[in-house]
């Protein structure tokens, strides 16, 4: 299929952008930004997407980074996905991140699909939202107004929605210090290697003689949005890092689950045992990493 007809704007600059968006809001259109097209490509051309205006960041090239700013790793909003998996500096600075990345398709999707893109699309299936949730990430986004920064609690709303304003541009997504003794794990379950994933779940902790603390895990693909296990977290807090406490984690987790989504792949139900077999593998992965 082809795209229905939209108009086209390629800004050279971010004022200009912001400056487009809001003179576009103002009259009413409804428009959609692109940045890489990884996702929203196929959209349009099964018209699941027909916007009357499309705005192309591409020009954006001073959004197209990766850097440290102070311990803090910074990646701008037209960064791809693949550059983000192949630096050594998310390597060492997110662990979390860079591995999750690397589960992201293939290689030439991720050449094309842009880390900030992928942020504000907020696909549920996506395992960015549930990484950002446990790595206490933050996003700045500019408007008519000026920059603001989300916190990642505040940033998903639902499905394949954010807190971004119409008229605002992200522009960079930033993440706290990784500490080093932080142990970290990514699980998932799809149909084949690329697809989509049908759960996952995201895994922080640290442990402390023998017990864990700070416990954090997010799942994704089991609702309208990436959603902290905040029961399983509690029940895990200042317990022995077993595999049996892991394994009742995961049995917690799956229980507390609120309304999972079912479709022609899995079923409600089928997606919360997915949700506890992954946490409890996520857990053991984690406690066995090597700080």
């Amino acid at each position: 299929m082809k795209p229905a007809p939209f108009d086209y704007h390629a800004p050279a600059t971010l004022d200009e952008a912001v400056a487009l968006l809001t003179r576009l809001g103002d009259e009413g259109c409804d428009v959609k930004i692109i940045a890489g097209g990884q996702s929203l490509m196929p959209m349009l051309a099964l018209r699941v997407a027909r916007p009357e205006v499309l705005v192309d960041l591409g020009r954006l090239e001073a959004l197209d980074y990766i850097r440290d700013e102070g311990g803090t790793l910074v990646i701008g909003a037209m960064a791809s996905k693949q550059a983000a998996a192949d630096s050594d500096l998310v390597r060492r600075a997110q662990p979390l991140f860079q591995a999750a990345t690397e589960l992201v398709g293939h290689r030439q999707i991720r050449n094309r699909g842009t880390v900030g893109g992928s942020f504000a699309h907020a696909d549920p299936a996506s395992e960015y939202p549930a990484v950002a949730l446990v790595l206490d990430t933050e996003f700045e986004a500019v408007g008519p107004d000026g920059m603001r920064t989300i916190p990642a609690a505040d940033f998903f709303v639902t499905y394949m929605t954010t807190s971004l304003e119409a008229n605002e541009v992200l522009t960079a997504v930033k993440f706290a210090p990784f500490a080093p003794r932080r142990r970290w794990a990514i699980q998932e379950f799809a149909r084949r290697n690329g697809d989509l994933a049908l759960a996952g779940v995201a895994v922080t902790l640290d442990i402390e003689a023998g017990l864990c603390r700070d416990v954090r895990i997010a799942a994704f693909g089991v609702q309208a949005t990436a959603v902290r296990l905040t029961a399983a977290e509690r029940m895990l807090e200042g317990r022995p890092a077993q595999p049996q406490h892991f394994e009742e984690a995961g049995r917690v987790a799956a229980t507390a689950l609120d309304d999972p989504m079912g479709c022609i792949h899995a079923s409600p139900d089928y997606r919360r045992h997915l949700v506890g077999v992954l946490a409890a593998r996520a857990l053991t992965e984690a406690a066995a990493r090597p700080q």
